[in-house]
């Protein structure tokens, strides 16, 4: 870890063997986002697009909860704002960063995930939450649309219907109740979580990552994809893929029957 890490305030971040840490950090407001927590969110991301050593990547909260979205305590009551500027120097600019690790990215879910943070989440890989943990679109509350992706996300993910409702009702989706829709991928038992996270994240860092990493792409890419383009795009990544180390490795472990001990190239 580089020296410009070693003094973050809203945020703990840690490398170790292959697997990157990002922990929002600053429980007493639910690890609401502040502008400091913006820029080194930031720093941490650029950061992660230009290491290719990392092999899985966590985002998590520290204390009760994930992430209570913009802390509202840094705007002014009543008064009118441009959020566009806000959102596209801040959410927008880290989300696009986000979508370029190329190394998986789990996001675990401890506690509320609310407004931005429950969108934040759900731009993630793969999604896991504590069985106690809530996601709410609480943005009509305060006379906003979804954002961070949301109104992107939540249909494709969970249906228009659903979407629209819980958009604009703010009706808190439970973490049982969000797999079960399509949202999340895993509700764990409070008291397993972290021991299940933690088993999670060190199986991603030993699969094959650069076929994680064209996956994670390629399905994001079938949502613009004419079909016939589709076949040509799956024609030329599984041609980048059977060149690789990792297959061949996963080939010969198939055939000697043992466990294969793949690098990530």
């Amino acid at each position: 870890m580089t020296d410009k890490f070693h003094d973050l305030k809203t945020i703990k971040y840690s490398k170790s063997e292959q697997i990157a840490k990002i922990i929002l950090n600053r429980p007493d407001k639910l690890n609401a986002f502040s502008a400091t927590m913006h820029d080194e969110f930031f720093s941490i991301l650029t950061d992660l697009v230009n290491d290719n050593s990392i092999r899985c990547v966590l985002l998590s909260g520290e204390g009760r909860g994930f992430c209570a979205g913009q802390d509202l305590g840094e705007r002014k009551g009543g008064e009118k704002m441009d959020l566009g500027d806000k959102l596209e120097n801040g959410y927008n600019k880290n989300l696009r960063l986000l979508k370029s690790v190329q190394a998986p990215v789990v996001c675990a879910v401890n506690g509320v995930a609310a407004g931005a943070g429950a969108n934040i989440a759900l731009n993630c890989d793969i999604v896991v939450a504590k069985k106690s943990a809530k996601f709410i679109q609480s943005f009509s509350n305060i006379g906003l649309i979804p954002d961070c992706n949301g109104t992107w996300m939540l249909p494709k993910l969970i249906g228009l219907a659903k979407a629209k409702a819980i958009a604009m009702l703010g009706t808190p989706v439970m973490a049982e109740e969000a797999v079960e829709w399509g949202m999340i991928y895993s509700a764990i038992e409070d008291e397993q979580f972290d021991t299940e996270v933690n088993d999670l994240i060190n199986t991603l860092a030993s699969r094959p990552t650069r076929a994680l990493s064209f996956i994670k792409n390629i399905f994001d890419e079938s949502y613009s994809n004419r079909y016939g383009e589709h076949l040509d795009r799956e024609r030329d990544v599984q041609r980048v893929c059977g060149l690789s180390d990792d297959f061949a490795e996963g080939v010969a472990a198939f055939t000697e029957k043992r466990q294969p001990e793949f690098k990530g190239h």
